[in-house]
């Protein structure tokens, strides 16, 4: 299934790294989502509940870790911390608002805490990996491909880790750079356009 998604705005100007984050973090839920989808129609045993909600939340934290290093190439310093800071709380709360739907029942708020520690952590551990112009190394991907393995049965534990690492963190990393591209140079993604409509640049 195609995933619309927001790579530009109608107005011109100068958008808040907020502003980003806020479109990034829908972005991001729909791919997680997708995902989960697919895998499931793949004959992955991914029930509802917890392992519902822990795949979810493990994806979420991947996209935002790589969203954080993508801003890494585009924004200064303190850019960057106000984009991945809200990319991580609008993405926390998202995962709050549909509690019930990924987990069946929380206590108010339980969730949201979640996510952060959750996302916390990781950003942590895939700090010992390179993600450089050609997207993340052998090892980010790997070890994105071990976190879901651990919230999978045993049957399909095995498995996960070609279908992460070939499949699953591909087709989202491509919507995730394409938009952010978008969105951090709106000039060169308007002249796309325009090159795929008719074929020449104005």
């Amino acid at each position: 299934m195609a995933i619309r998604i927001k790579s530009k705005f109608h107005a011109a100007g100068q958008r808040s790294p907020k502003t980003l984050a806020s479109v990034i973090a829908v972005l991001a839920w729909k791919l997680a989502i997708e995902s989960i989808k697919r895998m499931r129609k793949a004959d992955y045993d991914i029930d509802a509940g917890r392992p519902y909600f822990d795949f979810v939340c493990e994806f979420l934290a991947f996209l935002a870790v790589c969203a954080d290093r993508i801003a890494y190439r585009e924004l200064d310093e303190v850019q960057r911390i106000e984009f991945t800071t809200s990319l991580a709380q609008n993405i926390a709360r998202f995962v709050e608002e549909n509690n019930i739907m990924l987990l069946g029942a929380a206590q108010p708020g339980e969730s949201q805490r979640h996510f952060i520690d959750l996302f916390n952590r990781r950003a942590a551990d895939y700090a010992e990996f390179d993600y450089g112009e050609q997207g993340p190394d052998f090892g980010f991907k790997r070890y994105f491909a071990a976190c879901l393995r651990e919230i999978l049965p045993a049957k399909d534990q095995l498995w996960v880790i070609d279908q992460a690492m070939d499949i699953e963190a591909p087709e989202a990393l491509r919507a995730l750079e394409k938009t952010l591209h978008g969105l951090f140079h709106p000039e060169a993604a308007e002249s796309q356009t325009r090159v795929d409509q008719r074929g020449s640049i104005d």
